[in-house]
């Protein structure tokens, strides 16, 4: 039995020892190629160890490679320029200095492609390590170029570098969401920040039109996912986190502008929102437009078209829509045509049950805010809400009626839906179109607010409390309906089995001590048990 004990942990043992030697055998070759050249040929023992299937020696190797190339890179032993290949290095005419500088450079791009690829491991600790060690190799080359900056206006980025990273992040067949949370750190950088945006425009185009426009469901959400996390700062002073100082032409670097951070964050969302879109995403993007996007715009008026396309779509997209599209009608002078009319289409029945409803009634009453709208207009609104109000559940209806009273308020010639005289021999039927798309023709006016009337026999006492608030004239102080926007169901039946505390009751000054005595014993003078 100890034999067999003895067995089953050996081997533990050996690999946990096997593992430190392998480390330490990696350091130990690092430190020596750092010392002397003459041991750069055991750069490819650590290449072939970053090529391992175990995730412990994989690790070890990435954090090996990031000590030697950023020594070498700092050091500057990397080739400087155009990289000829490594056949014509043999062969050409170079020294022995140029050949040891082409055969690191060579060596580095062989490390970078391995890391580019260990981004897409099935290990998310070696996907982390590989993209924290390009970034430390960005940060270095972005301190001293590869290029050979021989002209005055260049300025050194490892703009290669850092579109390979987004291109991998971007990937088309596995959810690379958990990346590209790690990755978000880096986007607190401003230059970072300015070229993973290019970078993305470029990488959205050439994938989109490979695809033919066609919708790519993992690829988009990969995208969002990273366009999302990226923030600009609202004025210019607060850029000040740069990985890489361009020292005396730094102020004229287009990453160190606000405005062309906008135009760069524009031209990328225009770009990613002009293709098809799965439909679950219309409203992952149009929930964050009002306030991570359109404030970002040099010229947000020109998410129209999107924006246009999302309201006819209809539904919860329609509805979320309309937070964009007031930011633009009330910011930017847009003007939309028939806005009123499809924003009266949008009154269907599903309003009341969708998760959005809050937020579409907070909007309704914004734009229906202006005393100067039409009567007719606002009347086709009440009539429509009253109309729907017959069939809502009682949360909803808890909004809709304050609401109705409220337009009505702000519109006293709507007043005479409420009062409306009628003959004993005219008829009962209801002259208001429900089906009529447009509120102008709906003959609205000509009708009454009888689903009020109807509603004050609702089953639920607060709804019923609430319409019958329409018998007494209508105060002049409009009804707040922000507390009551959120309200749910679930609230609603808590609070009305919350138990109520009434009050004591007096029954009798004297207390009774027996049967027939007490209370003066008037009971006791007039009978008795006998």
């Amino acid at each position: 039995m100890a034999a067999a004990k003895k067995r089953n942990v050996c081997p533990e043992k050996t690999s946990e020892e096997s593992v430190k030697r392998a480390k330490t055998d990696l350091n130990s070759k690092v430190e020596k190629i750092i010392e002397s050249r003459k041991n750069a040929n055991d750069i490819f023992d650590i290449l072939e160890c970053l090529q391992s299937e175990k995730e412990k020696d994989v690790a070890s190797a990435i954090n090996a490679c990031s000590k030697l190339f950023c020594t070498l890179l700092e050091r500057r032993d990397l080739f400087l320029g155009k990289l000829p290949e490594e056949d014509e290095v043999m062969s050409g005419g170079y020294s022995a200095e140029e050949k040891y500088r082409m055969f690191i450079r060579h060596r580095y791009n062989s490390c970078v492609e391995m890391l580019l690829e260990h981004l897409g491991h099935e290990l998310h600790g070696v996907k982390e390590s590989a993209l924290c060690c390009l970034m430390k190799f960005a940060a270095g080359e972005g301190q001293h170029p590869l290029e050979d900056l021989d002209w005055s206006e260049h300025y050194s980025f490892p703009r290669e570098l850092i579109q390979a990273v987004v291109d991998r992040l971007l990937s088309k067949t596995a959810d690379a969401s958990l990346l590209i949370s790690r990755f978000q750190q880096f986007l607190e950088m401003e230059d970072i920040r300015y070229y993973v945006m290019s970078s993305i425009r470029e990488n959205v185009g050439k994938v989109m039109d490979k695809n033919k426009g066609a919708v790519v469901p993992i690829y988009q959400n990969n995208v969002l996912t990273l366009m999302s996390n990226i923030s600009i700062p609202s004025q210019e002073s607060e850029l000040t986190n740069f990985m890489v100082k361009q020292e005396a032409k730094h102020k004229d670097w287009k990453a160190a502008k606000l405005n062309e951070h906008k135009r760069v964050f524009e031209r990328m969302w225009l770009v990613f929102l002009k293709y098809k879109l799965p439909s679950n995403m219309y409203k992952k993007i149009l929930i964050i437009l009002h306030d991570s996007i359109l404030p970002h715009m040099s010229k947000p008026a020109l998410m129209i078209d999107f924006l246009t396309a999302a309201y006819e779509v209809g539904g919860a997209i329609s509805l979320l829509a309309l937070n964009g599209l007031f930011v633009l009608i009330h910011q930017h002078n847009l003007d939309y045509p028939d806005f009123y009319k499809k924003l009266y289409n949008l009154l269907e029945p599903s309003v009341f049950h969708v998760k959005y409803r809050a937020r579409f009634f907070h909007l309704a009453n914004l734009f229906l805010s202006s005393s100067h709208l039409p009567v007719y207009l606002v009347a086709a609104f009440v009539k429509r809400l009253a109309r729907l109000a017959l069939t809502a559940p009682p949360a909803p209806l808890l909004i809709v009626l304050p609401f109705i009273y409220n337009l009505i308020r702000r519109h006293p010639t709507c007043r005479v839906l409420i009062h409306k005289p009628s003959a004993e021999d005219e008829p009962l039927e209801d002259p208001y179109l429900m089906d009529e798309e447009d509120p102008a023709e709906c003959r609205a006016l000509e009708s009454s607010l009888w689903e009020i009337k109807t509603l004050q026999k609702h089953y639920h006492p607060d709804v019923a409390k609430a319409a019958m608030l329409i018998n007494t004239p209508l105060s002049e102080q409009e009804d707040d309906i922000s507390d009551l926007l959120e309200i749910t169901a679930y609230e609603l039946m808590e609070r009305d089995l919350k138990e109520t505390r009434t009050k004591s009751i007096p029954l009798e000054f004297e207390t009774a001590t027996q049967l027939l005595q007490g209370g003066g014993s008037v009971l006791g003078q007039h009978f008795c048990l006998d």
